[in-house]
């Protein structure tokens, strides 16, 4: 079987894996103490990639909890499926990051991640073929930005040829919990660039307005924004879990999404997203899945997919859906709008099918895009890092941790560089000057 080990870091990070696996163990008939009660045989063919069996007979999650503070961990601990961890998996701290990139990275982070990198090589080293890491976190906050990125750049370290998703939840302009959070998130996308293979990227903003204007939940909390995450998480990972022809591991989901290395950031959405209110009143349609699917106001990242390009895109359709429907509605989204997709890469939009539908739904869609309007995110976080650097605000709460500032200078170049990259692609047209001059060149030699 090809393993995953998931890792959870900081507070966002843990309460967003804790839905997750709340979601997938109800997928796949697991009780909250990991014993197995459900009927269809697809549910228990591939559990084994994300859960080990014990001794006893119950599933234990692959998954490592890692906080600096006990707060959170302790609140997973004492939850309803607080039993489904392995305790010695479970490791934090007593003192915290205190929204400080800087203290997750190099100091309060450094201290504690050698006992995680324990864990997780003990985990690497009970799976027959491990096929990669997923890590949930935060890039606003100090733990998950800061020792997120601290486990990922060990990780890659340790597991070079081995994948590393990352669910990260990005800051967003309407909602900041910390005024270093563009520090924060710059200096964690500088090490995303590098180290992570593909990044879900997911905002507080987006998911606020999905549960205000189309779930009509007037204040939503935290617990119902996790449970949106957790559904498009499971959403994304269902080819991993379940039998399916298409995107069956992350390296081949990687293949498929990622032209270029360092463009590996996607935009998700999930459908369908219905108010309780209305759901009696709409029928579930592939056609409707399709086109919920692709609405901006469905996208989980604050920014516009219409004003930029698919570069690529995945979509996977869960229920009793007919494969040649689903190929001919997304045939017929690409030639409507063929506009927004690169024409230099052909057949850019993968769909896969799954037949087992998430609990209480007949059917189900979730989208990946590889967009180029995701440097909208990219620029409003960068606009705000070099407001603040400019005037050196809040530094020296990160040099006093051993931080030099040219860290700062690299991280926000690197950005820019992503930023320039993502324009290019969306500008590029399928012939361009060099190819023609390629071209030229080419019926010179024959001469």
């Amino acid at each position: 079987m090809r393993e995953i080990i998931h890792l959870s870091a900081g507070q966002c990070g843990n309460q967003v894996g804790a839905a997750f696996w709340e979601t997938i163990c109800d997928e796949h008939g697991l009780d909250p103490n990991g014993n197995y009660h459900g009927t269809d045989p697809l549910q228990e063919s591939r559990l084994n990639v994300y859960f080990n069996e014990a001794s006893s007979g119950k599933y234990v999650p692959r998954a490592v909890l890692v906080d600096l503070e006990p707060g959170t961990i302790e609140h997973v601990r004492n939850s309803q499926f607080g039993n489904l961890f392995r305790p010695d998996n479970l490791i934090f701290g007593q003192s915290s990051a205190g929204n400080n990139w800087a203290k997750g990275h190099y100091t309060e982070g450094a201290e504690l991640v050698d006992s995680v990198m324990e864990v997780i090589r003990r985990e690497a080293e009970g799976c027959d073929s491990l096929q990669g890491f997923q890590i949930s976190h935060s890039l606003g906050g100090g733990t998950g930005s800061g020792m997120g990125t601290l486990l990922i750049s060990k990780l890659r370290e340790q597991f070079p040829d081995r994948m590393m998703a990352t669910f990260s939840v990005v800051p967003s302009p309407k909602v900041s919990d910390t005024v270093v959070e563009p520090y924060n998130a710059t200096l964690s996308i500088h090490q995303l660039i590098e180290n992570a293979d593909e990044t879900f990227c997911i905002d507080n903003e987006a998911l606020y307005d999905i549960c205000t204007r189309t779930l009509k939940i007037n204040q939503p909390d935290y617990a119902q924004l996790n449970r949106l995450v957790s559904s498009v998480m499971s959403g994304v990972t269902t080819s991993l879990r379940f039998p399916g022809q298409l995107n069956s591991d992350l390296r081949k989901l990687a293949v498929n999404l990622v032209p270029f290395p360092r463009l590996h950031f996607f935009m998700v959405s999930y459908a369908p997203l219905t108010a309780e209110r209305s759901q009696s009143f709409r029928s579930l349609t592939v056609p409707e899945l399709t086109q919920q699917m692709f609405d901006p106001r469905n996208m989980m990242t604050a920014c516009d997919p219409t004003k930029g390009r698919y570069l690529t895109a995945a979509a996977f359709f869960r229920g009793n859906v007919s494969v040649k429907e689903v190929e001919d509605e997304m045939h017929k989204v690409q030639t409507k709008n063929d506009g927004y997709f690169v024409e230099w890469i052909p057949n850019n939009v993968q769909s896969s099918v799954c037949s087992v539908p998430p609990r209480g739904l007949d059917m189900s869609a979730t989208f990946i895009g590889n967009s180029t309007s995701i440097q909208e995110l990219f620029r409003r976080v960068g606009s705000q890092f070099s407001a603040m650097f400019k005037k050196k605000a809040f530094l020296h709460w990160f040099t006093s941790e051993g931080m030099e500032e040219v860290e700062f200078t690299e991280a926000e170049s690197n950005m820019n560089d992503l930023v320039s990259e993502y324009q290019q692609y969306q500008d590029a047209t399928g012939l361009d000057e060099e190819d023609i001059d390629f071209d030229e060149h080419d019926q010179m030699n024959e001469l």
